[in-house]
């Protein structure tokens, strides 16, 4: 075992030691971890400094409580997250979840996550993440605003343009954007910097809705073009049926691939026709009903209840997983085999886990980490806080290239750093190698040391 190897199991052992219930965030450590080795071998001087141990621990890590109102005039409690991981390229970057299970280790693992995704975007954002364990589901807009008004209170302390800029995640739309920052405005005055997802009518951004799922299919449109391919006539199936997924599909289509499936918690629907999406963003968008009313209305299409779309046994060729962390396990990775899936490009957070990664590898199934394929809805956030401190607006077409541009500028460097470390293709080593370098130099260069 080399010095640098034994450096690096005596970290994430510490790390296991002292958090031994925070899979998630431990999940995180180990992914990078298990690939940061070469670059260490020819970069020694980030071993000397010990920057790893500095990286690994937030630099601050909020929990609050947020009480709250419901319709029938009871008090709730919730807790409120902002884990602030790492400052070193400009101001805290990340969004706001609001979801049941949410809790410190789900946090600290999109916050660490997001100091290398914001890293890779070359734009001027460090890692951050935040969100409550309150769940927006089948609450009115009056619970809704007066959840994220109190939130908002004890947030604001610690947010603003040059320190932190939350966006939205998971449960978090344009709707709660709004609500939070309007308490914010009351309190602190307007500043339309200080968060992005904002609606257009004051300061939002367009091409903001559809950033993340349209930067997942430009990142793997330029990774089919390096090899001489197009999306044209291929297979795709999407999980999930939120935000990210519906403007996955959207540009999928537009490029001419074939969708026949998405999902949601409910189960799956498969359509032989290919996915009618606006009979989706009705349903889900609209609506907010579940996915198997897909079926009222296109009778060919088949929907399996309770189960994850990554058991079906169909022909494709690109899976793209769009809705929460871990939904492939080994055991779903080899069905994807089975079906000759050849690119896996996460839309979401993690949904693939480490087991089910080894599966893809001993596959030769190409994968695209969540940390790079899906970080185009933080670089349109971070072209957001552009256009609010220029106090200009760009148009749909600007911000939609410049969105293009950065995913390939994304998948080049992963690609690029991983031939030069590794003399091999591995996007997801590439990713954690070029985004912990820049971080490591800027915090080298600083004296955090």
């Amino acid at each position: 075992m080399t010095e640098i190897k034994q450096y690096l199991d005596n970290l994430e052992n510490a790390l296991k030691e002292k958090y031994p219930d925070q899979k998630e965030y431990l999940q995180a450590v180990a992914e990078f971890m298990g690939t940061i080795e070469p670059f260490l071998m020819k970069n020694p001087i980030y071993v000397e400094k010990n920057i790893l141990e500095l990286l690994l621990i937030p630099e601050r890590l909020i929990e609050f409580r947020i009480p709250w109102m419901n319709d029938r005039g009871e008090w709730k409690v919730n807790t409120g997250y902002r884990v602030q991981y790492n400052s070193a390229l400009g101001p805290y970057k990340g969004g706001m979840r609001f979801h049941p299970t949410v809790n410190q280790s789900i946090m600290k693992f999109l916050a660490f996550e997001q100091i290398f995704k914001n890293s890779l975007t070359s734009l001027p954002i460090g890692g951050g993440k935040g969100g409550s364990d309150f769940d927006p589901k089948g609450k009115s807009d009056g619970e809704i605003m007066r959840f994220c008004q109190s939130l908002m209170q004890e947030l604001q302390k610690y947010i603003g343009p040059n320190t932190d800029v939350p966006a939205g995640d998971i449960g978090v739309g344009g709707r709660e954007i709004g609500y939070l920052f309007g308490e914010y405005k009351r309190l602190n005055g307007y500043q339309s910097g200080v968060l992005t997802g904002k609606p257009l009518a004051y300061w939002g951004s367009l091409a903001r809705t559809e950033a993340t799922g349209y930067g997942l299919v430009y990142f793997v449109q330029h990774l089919l073009n390096d090899q001489k391919e197009t999306l044209k006539d291929k297979k795709v199936l999407v999980s999930g049926s939120g935000n990210v997924a519906i403007y996955a599909i959207q540009k999928a289509q537009e490029l001419g691939a074939k969708v026949y499936g998405c999902s949601d918690s409910s189960g799956y629907v498969i359509d032989p026709d290919g996915i009618d999406l606006e009979l989706v963003r009705d349903i889900k968008e609209v609506n907010r009903e579940r996915i198997n009313v897909y079926l009222t209305q296109r009778p060919k299409a088949k929907f399996y209840e309770g189960k994850n779309i990554w058991e079906a046994t169909i022909a494709y060729d690109i899976a793209l997983p769009c809705a929460t962390q871990n939904e492939i396990t080994p055991e779903l990775a080899k069905i994807m085999v089975k079906n000759g899936v050849k690119v896996v490009a996460e839309g979401a957070n993690m949904p693939t886990t480490l087991e089910a990664l080894e599966v893809l590898n001993d596959n030769q199934i190409i994968y695209c980490p969540g940390k790079a394929s899906n970080a185009g809805g933080v670089a349109v956030s971070a072209l957001e806080m552009a256009q609010n401190a220029q106090r200009l607006p760009w148009t749909f077409e600007k911000v939609d290239q410049e969105l293009n541009q950065i995913m390939k500028n994304i998948y080049e460097t992963c690609r690029d750093t991983s031939l030069a470390y590794l003399s091999k293709e591995d996007l997801v080593a590439g990713a954690n190698m070029a985004g912990f370098e820049k971080v490591a130099k800027a915090m080298l260069s600083q004296g955090l040391v």
